[in-house]
């Protein structure tokens, strides 16, 4: 792709998130993402891949179609209360008609079948950025809008995110799109605390960003599609393999590694709130996604396939790891001693 092309994307890309998570308009939170959308496509669709256009031309589609119910749900609240202001959504239908939209370009439950076609239809950086950069203006909407916001429909979409983000990846060979249901059941996290705790909704978004980064830029090193190439890529550079099974596990919840702290915040919370049996469920279906996690971690660590006479060795690289890895590598594995600060916080 032409430096200066992904440049202005990129750029563009930044621009529309500011504009989104800074304005207090509604039309000017639809701007950013529309500017979003466009600024993404070129990126997408840059290999020429016939699977890469589709991933354009459905990403296309679907935000489209979640950019339009957002400009409705705004526009029939203007039209009921006088109000254009973000914080001001207090029309039951509005509010009903943006979490619509906003689900659908999150990829929540049951709006979530692009997200992971689209992550596989994309390389990993560009991967990472629908995983991550892109997440956070629809999730900004979210947390302003919080206080009119349905709790028993967030906790519903919230409960099923999180089922169906460990179910559906646990047959999944793809690491891409084993991450997309990885992102799904995070989601599911981020949405059931919304309500009653919007910062905590935030701080797990935060850590999310933290733990998936260092996994896509880890994979993207090694050059890791499959998990029968995950198998083998453990020669190439072997300390990395070996510091993904703790990145992989950290995304899986495990104490005590960063990954802990956002369940374990959101589980308390959620006890406060006499929300038990609710905490209890999402819980226990964070178990589904340990399973797939430890077999991630299984296959980039632990094993070697059975090897034909003709079987290729993967040469051990001389490249160093990026510094930008390490730092994530770093953070992704060791903030939970920092979780006294958080509870200090206002």
């Amino acid at each position: 792709m032409n430096p200066q092309a992904k440049l202005l994307s990129i750029s563009s890309l930044f621009l529309g998130s500011t504009i989104t998570i800074t304005s207090n308009h509604w039309i000017m939170a639809w701007t950013g993402l529309e500017i979003n959308t466009l600024a993404i496509l070129p990126l997408i669709s840059k290999s020429h891949h016939p699977r890469a256009i589709e991933a354009a031309t459905k990403y296309f589609l679907v935000q489209a179609a979640a950019s339009a119910l957002l400009l409705f749900s705004s526009m029939t609240n203007a039209w009921y209360t006088g109000q254009w202001d973000i914080t001001q959504l207090t029309h039951p239908t509005s509010c009903l008609l943006l979490t619509t939209a906003i689900s659908i370009k999150l990829g929540l439950v049951p709006f979530h079948f692009w997200f992971p076609e689209i992550l596989q239809g994309t390389s990993l950086t560009t991967g990472l950025l629908l995983a991550t950069v892109l997440k956070f203006p629809p999730i900004t909407l979210l947390l302003l809008t919080s206080p009119s916001l349905n709790p028993t429909l967030l906790t519903t979409m919230a409960v099923a995110s999180a089922a169906l983000g460990g179910w559906a990846g646990l047959n999944q060979t793809q690491t891409r799109k084993i991450l997309a249901f990885s992102s799904i059941s995070h989601l599911g996290w981020m949405a059931i605390i919304l309500v009653y705790n919007p910062k905590l909704t935030l701080i797990t978004f935060y850590l999310y960003c933290l733990m998936t980064i260092p996994i896509f830029l880890t994979l993207d090193t090694i050059k890791t599609l499959k998990l029968t190439t995950m198998s083998t890529a453990w020669t190439k550079i072997p300390p990395l393999t070996a510091t993904l099974m703790l990145m992989l596990l950290s995304l899986a919840g495990l104490p005590p590694l960063t990954g802990f702290l956002p369940k374990w915040l959101i589980i308390q919370e959620l006890t406060k709130q006499e929300m038990t049996p609710t905490a209890t469920i999402i819980a226990l279906l964070s178990l589904l996604g340990l399973f797939f996690y430890l077999r991630l971690a299984y296959c980039a660590t632990i094993t070697l396939p059975p090897n034909s006479i003709n079987h290729m060795k993967q040469w051990q690289t001389n490249k160093s790891t990026k510094m930008l890895t390490t730092t994530f590598i770093t953070l992704s594995i060791m903030l939970l001693p920092l979780s006294p600060m958080i509870f200090a916080a206002p």
